[in-house]
């Protein structure tokens, strides 16, 4: 045999041992297409709870917090305006902070009060009726009244006082004979003009909230809460300025 077909014989051997084309379509071009689309199948997947989340917070994010100081126990009826009150809050694109139910800190009672009133704009309390009770003795003289009057919740009295000392603008909402002459809810200590009473014996919840004194009262408040976000969020050089 010549040399010349001896290395032509070398040359051609190697070729038959190469694999067929149809071998090589098995190489990760098309796997790793398919992987590249599963992940993004399951990378979409995973947006969409993510997605629906932000929208809530973003839904949130364009309210001013206010700090809605209520009793925990209510029945029926005071819950139906309860959740009335809410409804005009989140309508005057303000967003409602309540202790415990929106949030709480790992800390006592009163450091919670006050972070929510210093993280707050505004301070919107309701007092409602809780317990029917009657002064039966004094520690001098006469007690003021034997006749049973309504009380409401002890932190009616500590969280708007607390609000008032900060300065935040306050509403106070009052089941009518509730801790008339108690405290916060007493005549002459609070400003009549941020002052306005439910008679729950012969007012529904929708004929007080359509009434002219809670729309007006209302809407100053909303104004001065509004008012105080601006302020704050100012920079210091330009309140300075002012």
């Amino acid at each position: 045999m010549s040399h010349a077909k001896i290395k032509a014989r070398a040359k051609q051997a190697p070729l038959k041992k190469l694999p067929p084309l149809a071998r090589i379509k098995e190489f990760p071009a098309a796997q790793l297409h398919h992987a590249s689309s599963l992940h993004q199948a399951s990378r979409s997947s995973a947006v969409k709870p993510t997605s629906a989340a932000y929208d809530e917070c973003i839904d949130r994010a364009f309210r001013i917090p206010i700090f809605l100081s209520t009793a925990n126990s209510l029945n029926t009826l005071q819950q139906q305006f309860f959740d009335r009150l809410v409804q005009e809050i989140e309508d005057a694109l303000l967003f409602p902070r309540t202790l415990p139910q929106s949030e709480q800190y790992p800390e006592t009672v009163l450091t919670n009060i006050r972070r929510l009133v210093i993280s707050s704009y505004g301070m919107l309390a309701i007092n409602f009726r809780r317990f029917f009770v009657q002064i039966l003795e004094a520690n001098v003289g006469q007690p003021p009244t034997t006749t049973p009057f309504w009380q409401g919740s002890t932190f009616s009295q500590i969280e708007p006082s607390m609000a008032f000392q900060f300065g935040l603008p306050i509403l106070l909402v009052r089941e009518s004979g509730t801790d008339t002459n108690n405290g916060v809810w007493a005549g002459g200590i609070a400003p009549l003009n941020i002052f306005v009473e439910w008679n729950s014996d012969s007012q529904t919840v929708d004929e007080f909230f359509s009434s002219v004194q809670w729309r007006e009262v209302f809407a100053n408040w909303t104004a001065e809460v509004r008012n105080n976000y601006y302020l704050r969020t100012e920079p210091q050089f330009s309140l300075q300025m002012q």
